[in-house]
């Protein structure tokens, strides 16, 4: 299976492009969905508008991998992650109908260079950037990026299940 389109672009590009992410901040879940261009619909809930950056280690390549595989290589995300002394969030993106999900971080304190080596250090064809103004789809092996819009809605355990 080819991980990348004759173009360069990654296989599964235009599915990182319409994912969406679920991120458990304390008490709630926020779920951030693309959006037209210039939409910034919703609360942006890092203080101070610092970016955030979601990143996961699981399915590394573009190949689905059992789970112990998955969850064996997101505790080492996490332990980098911490490592560095960085913020994070548990995360889960994936489509919008929940058919696929895979588990992440959603981490403050990277600039998108380095939120693409951690990335590429995982095996991962893109990261996803939120800001107060976009919603960004990062190639890791390249400098292609897709700009968006975003809406974000909170929720909270009680009236959605946790993820």
């Amino acid at each position: 299976m080819q991980r990348f389109a004759p173009s360069g672009t990654p296989r599964n590009w235009d599915l990182y492009r319409a994912a969406v992410v679920d991120i458990r901040f304390a008490g709630r879940t926020v779920r951030v969905e693309p959006r037209p261009r210039g939409t910034a619909d919703g609360l942006f809930p890092v203080p101070g508008g610092s970016g955030v950056h979601v990143i996961t280690a699981w399915n590394p390549w573009g190949r689905t991998v059992p789970e112990d595989v998955n969850e064996r290589a997101h505790r080492l995300l996490l332990g980098e992650v911490r490592r560095q002394g960085l913020a994070s969030w548990p995360a889960v993106g994936g489509d919008a109908g929940g058919t696929h999900r895979e588990e992440s971080l959603a981490v403050t304190g990277l600039g998108d260079d380095e939120a693409r080596a951690l990335g590429r250090r995982f095996g991962q064809d893109a990261v996803f950037a939120w800001t107060p103004s976009a919603w960004r789809v990062l190639a890791c092996g390249s400098d292609l990026v897709a700009v968006a819009g975003w809406a974000a809605s909170a929720e909270t355990p009680s009236r959605r299940g946790a993820l």
